[in-house]
């Protein structure tokens, strides 16, 4: 019996230390796995071919519930080639999407232009709302080269609405939430530009 017993001890030992192990090898490849689909979607709002910093690495923390959507402390992402800034790259709350919170990755250059926006999470209507998805159609794409003056502001808004921008057939809410999303965060980076674009700290 005790031979029994120090067998089943021995066995829990080494199972315990296999699945130890192999908790941490997975777990460092998950968190390698999260970071290239981050990187991946950041290159989609500004191309890694115009940057040369390692931008998962040069981050900052922002918090504007009014302009961000959200009561959450985001991350920002600064693209810098050698030490000019070239863009940043933060997320973005529409609230107000039709069955609720849109969440957008927006991507705005050092001028203030829009170099591209990409949802990262919705719970819109399969077929009407998920339209905003460019794997639906291109219509998020005609933010890309736009500002927070071009279009004035009072064609920042659907066709419905007076606007510039075309809304679904069927589905008004979800794009109105995400072009209103849009010009916030440009109205976030403009009243931050200092902030966003400021130098890398130094590393003592």
């Amino acid at each position: 019996m005790l031979g029994s017993a120090g067998l089943l001890a021995l066995f829990a030992v080494i199972g315990g230390v296999l699945v130890a192990g192999t908790e941490a090898l997975t777990r460092e490849r998950i968190v390698e796995q999260q970071r290239a689909s981050l990187r991946s979607t950041l290159n989609e709002v500004v191309p890694a071919d115009r940057y040369t910093n390692a931008l998962l690495d040069d981050v900052m923390t922002i918090h504007d519930p009014e302009l961000l959507g959200t009561d959450e402390v985001l991350t920002a992402y600064r693209a810098r080639r050698g030490l000019e800034p070239v863009a940043v790259l933060f997320p973005v709350v529409a609230p107000d999407g039709y069955s609720g919170d849109i969440r957008l990755l927006v991507g705005i250059s050092a001028e203030g232009t829009l170099t591209g926006v990409r949802v990262l999470n919705h719970r819109e209507t399969p077929g009407l709302g998920d339209a905003i998805e460019t794997r639906r159609s291109d219509w998020i794409l005609q933010f890309g080269g736009l500002s927070l003056e071009n279009p004035a502001p009072s064609r920042w808004a659907v066709r419905k609405d007076g606007g510039q921008f075309d809304q679904f057939a069927g589905a008004t809410i979800t794009p109105r939430a995400v072009v209103k999303a849009v010009r916030r965060a440009l109205v976030f980076f403009d009243t931050h530009r200092e902030t966003l674009l400021a130098p890398p700290a130094e590393t003592p």
